[in-house]
């Protein structure tokens, strides 16, 4: 759903009965990309979808702050007429998640984190940034094109589309949506950790099992934020574990909204 309201950003609702969950997707994605856990929780959950600023069909901004983003949730809530919310966020999304959590505990009932930590990490994404940028898309005729030249920069195909969902054909050719020179610019705050502060509700962090963004040495950042909370693991599974073992990631989910979740 686009709104023509300044600086709100886009959303979709699934489900109209039931606790609120707003589900927030990571760097380079979109709404869609936690779609599939929405449409478990649509029959029993109020389910809200988001772009984050500068993706998919959100404005576009100069800023990339968690600070600035956690406003854009709050105003996203504030617009929906909902004070009572379970977050569920994966990675860059797990980031924003705990940010808003943190500057706004009253607001949460319960937090889930998919594999991230809050702590600021190493520019592992530079290859994907640089690889997008390198792309001359005055010489794409279709995304048959696209991939063929991201595959010279990014080996793994699912990597290639899943960024080349946010390739858009127009009149002219073919364009970004994501808001990619604000991103690069603002990718060291992307990187960064998230706040300081404290959340006593129930958190749960699912962790793939074969990824290193959430390991023992994170322990002290997260449980300094946040006082009870679950870890689980979900074996065989990177750092991408919602879309690579999705039944198992949202009958996790599910359990642990259904425990801690009240309408």
């Amino acid at each position: 759903m686009a709104d023509a309201e300044q600086n709100l950003v886009n959303y979709e609702i699934m489900g109209k009965k039931g606790p609120a969950v707003l589900l927030i997707h990571g760097l380079f994605g979109d709404l869609d990309n936690l779609k599939r856990l929405a449409r478990d929780l649509e029959s029993d959950h109020r389910v809200i979808l988001m772009d984050c600023r500068n993706h998919g069909d959100s404005f576009h901004s100069t800023t990339m702050t968690y600070a600035a983003m956690a406003e854009d949730v709050k105003r996203l809530l504030d617009k929906l007429e909902i004070k009572s919310v379970s977050l569920v966020g994966h990675s860059m999304g797990g980031k924003l998640a705990m940010e808003f959590t943190l500057t706004y505990p009253d607001y949460v009932q319960s937090l889930i984190v998919a594999d991230v930590a809050p702590v600021a990490y190493d520019a592992r994404h530079r290859h994907i940034l640089d690889a997008l940028e390198a792309l001359d898309l005055s010489s794409i005729n279709n995304r048959k094109d696209a991939d063929a030249e991201l595959a010279k920069n990014i080996d793994e195909r699912g990597v290639r589309q899943f960024l080349l969902k946010n390739l858009q054909p127009e009149d002219d050719g073919y364009h970004w949506r994501l808001n990619l020179p604000v991103i690069d610019r603002c990718y060291e705050e992307i990187s960064a950790g998230v706040r300081e502060g404290h959340y006593d509700g129930p958190v749960l962090f699912i962790k793939g099992g074969d990824s290193n963004y959430l390991t023992e040495e994170h322990r002290d950042a997260v449980t300094s934020r946040f006082s009870d909370v679950e870890i689980k693991i979900i074996e065989g599974t990177g750092h991408w574990l919602h879309a690579e073992k999705p039944r198992i990631f949202n009958r996790l989910a599910r359990g642990f909204l259904e425990q801690h979740s009240r309408t």
